[in-house]
């Protein structure tokens, strides 16, 4: 059994403390639940895909690259439990990832190759990075078999390239982070309310009694 992730051994560690009246330990703010943070990867996104010009005459990749199908079922996804949900969401975005750094290299090797293509692709590369690692505080690593294959498809440009890029963090990201910032928000909420009625129930009985008196008595 693997290691419990931290907002998990918070929730269970505020548990402990709720009948010694202890104030909750709700996890830390969560960079990738503000809806700005996300926007703003999605918005470079859109820059980028804007700038190859178009899909049919925009600059075209020497060799074809796979890429997560971004298509969403919204019946079948608010089906899924969120940790199928993740699981989906974290291989889509390791192969996006793998899919960019792969399309960089190959503009690397470009015998023309695109200052502002350049600026967007590294642009990318950076975002990917960064909210990998802001999906790792709501636990969504890959840590159980994937319900289905992940569904895949290539692209041979750089349009498309940064166009699965756009529609994957509009789509099933954003609907994921969305549904697992809520749920963390409210299972803090009841903690915190769960507290309030204990921390009453601590502060009637240590009124009463000094905690020595109490510890004698037993």
């Amino acid at each position: 059994m693997g290691v419990p992730e931290r907002p998990t051994l918070l929730f269970l560690l505020s548990l402990l403390l709720l009948p010694l009246g202890l104030p909750v330990l709700c996890a830390p703010p969560r960079l990738i639940c503000d809806s700005r943070v996300l926007e703003r990867y999605i918005l470079e996104a859109r820059e980028a895909e804007n700038v190859t010009m178009g899909c049919a005459e925009g600059p075209r990749l020497s060799e074809n690259i796979t890429v997560p199908d971004t298509k969403v079922n919204f019946n079948a996804w608010k089906r899924m439990e969120v940790e199928e949900q993740a699981v989906e969401v974290w291989q889509g975005l390791s192969l996006l990832s793998e899919a960019i750094l792969r399309g960089q290299a190959l503009l690397a090797n470009s015998s023309q190759p695109s200052g502002m293509l350049q600026l967007h692709i590294d642009k990318a590369v950076s975002g990917l990075r960064s909210l990998t690692s802001l999906l790792r505080v709501l636990g969504a690593q890959v840590n159980a078999t994937p319900p289905a294959p992940l569904r895949t498809l290539t692209v041979e440009n750089f349009c498309k390239l940064f166009r699965v890029y756009s529609n994957f963090l509009r789509g099933k990201l954003k609907l994921y982070t969305g549904e697992a910032c809520r749920r963390g928000d409210r299972g803090c909420d009841l903690l915190t309310s769960l507290s309030s009625g204990h921390s009453s129930i601590s502060s009637d009985i240590l009124g009463s009694q000094n905690f020595s008196e109490l510890h004698s008595e037993v």
